[in-house]
């Protein structure tokens, strides 16, 4: 499947919910202003956040007023191009092709999928023609790495690991010093996600762009965040602590197929402005697909 395919299917849940409430408050009737109320309590259970929904349904009343909204055919498409207007800015691929090595430094929480996602990136990269090594920077959890070390092996790809417990910088520079010295393309660190302690999580940041720095000018290129969409609200809440902490500068959203809160990703547009690089539909090393504004725009109210 083409990634409108792919994202209609991961978004069927999120857009059953908001188009069930639009049609039974609007279908057959002549549109309201009492219907916006219903379509901002859809946007708000799809996990769009109020402030979020209250600018769309303001654009919305807005077409309403001047004769441009009468029907439901007429909301769904006023809804759409609104949604896309939002999510048009944070459309931006990653560039891995303006430096080499590309150095992408991976975050996230426990349990979000970070891990797998870094396997299907570099499936992506790998299929593209480019060498790809990774970089156990978890050190704080044995399972991370062993976990890293079953892809590295089902990939073909090299990793660069040290004990349980060692300095995750010390890691990240072996890595960087690796890749440049065999010619790797992209080097994808994975790091450990814990933000209990925010101030640990910004010095350990701060050591390991130090310190890849001294290897390849600029690095990390990318300080890649991922997020499990099955999480909603507290995926922003996850995304703005890391954004406030180390600065993300890109965004993958996993497990858009098993929920119904996909509306998430306009607040993290609309109010944090970062780019989504990614988006995950399935559990196949191809079902990470790079993140296109006009075709998730369709797909959530076609």
């Amino acid at each position: 499947m083409g990634f409108f395919e792919k994202i209609k299917n991961g978004l069927t849940k999120t857009r059953q919910q908001i188009q069930t409430k639009i049609e039974w408050m609007v279908s057959g009737k002549p549109v309201d202003e009492d219907a916006f109320d219903e379509i901002e309590e859809a946007m708000i259970l799809s996990d769009a956040g109020l402030e979020t929904a209250q600018l769309l349904v303001g654009a919305l009343k807005e077409k309403w007023k001047r004769g441009l909204i009468r029907t439901t055919d007429d909301i769904r498409s006023s809804m759409k191009e609104e949604v896309l207007k939002i999510l048009m800015p944070i459309e931006s691929p990653i560039a891995t092709d303006s430096r080499k090595p590309f150095v992408i430094l991976a975050l996230g929480v426990n349990g979000v999928g970070k891990t797998t996602t870094i396997a299907k990136m570099a499936g992506i990269y790998r299929n593209e023609g480019r060498k790809v090594i990774f970089g156990a920077c978890d050190t704080f959890r044995a399972a991370a790495i062993e976990q890293l070390d079953v892809w590295a092996k089902r990939l073909d790809i090299e990793m660069v690991r040290h004990a349980d417990g060692s300095d995750p910088a010390a890691v990240a520079f072996d890595t960087v010093k690796a890749a440049r010295s065999r010619g790797a393309d992209v080097v994808i660190l994975d790091t450990a996600g814990r933000l209990h302690t925010k101030a640990n999580l910004i010095e350990e940041m701060k050591k390991i762009h130090r310190v890849v720095a001294r290897e390849v000018e600029g690095a990390p290129h990318e300080v890649l965040l991922v997020v499990d969409a099955t999480n909603g609200q507290n995926a922003i809440a996850q995304a703005k602590s890391f954004n406030e902490a180390v600065a993300v500068t890109g965004i993958v959203i996993t497990k858009l197929d098993g929920t119904a809160k996909g509306g998430f990703i306009l607040p993290i547009a609309h109010l944090l402005k970062i780019p989504v690089r990614y988006v995950g539909v399935g559990e196949k090393i191809d079902d990470l697909i790079p993140f296109n504004a006009k075709e998730f725009a369709e797909a959530l109210f076609d």
